[in-house]
């Protein structure tokens, strides 16, 4: 494996629920810190008119455990492009570097 050029920042955020008053949760995103990574796109459906991108994003590898270690359900986000963590895997026989499958989705 070539040494990736991570050259994107992105912000690796984690989902966090509060109450809300009123007996339920309230559902908002929390910064965990800046990652740079190299970002590569996967493949693209198309079906019931909506379409979905994957990316695959290459970082540098940290501890299982580690706060700074991505986990599906996590999210990046660069600006309002936001990248939806679906599975997080060892990207080289060494563990230096985790790849990432992501969703892009729309920020709202």
């Amino acid at each position: 494996m070539s040494i990736p050029q991570m050259t994107r920042a992105l912000m690796l955020e984690h989902q966090v629920q509060s109450p809300d008053g009123a007996g339920g949760f309230v559902s908002d995103w929390q910064p965990m810190g800046m990652i740079w990574a190299a970002i590569r796109p996967g493949t693209g459906r198309a079906a019931d008119n909506l379409s979905r991108m994957t990316y695959r994003i290459t970082l540098r590898a940290a501890p299982y455990g580690a706060p700074s270690r991505p986990v599906p359900g996590q999210r990046f986000r660069q600006g309002a492009q936001i990248y939806r963590i679906d599975a997080v895997a060892d990207a080289d026989p060494k563990g230096l570097y985790l790849t990432c499958t992501a969703t892009a989705q729309v920020a709202t």
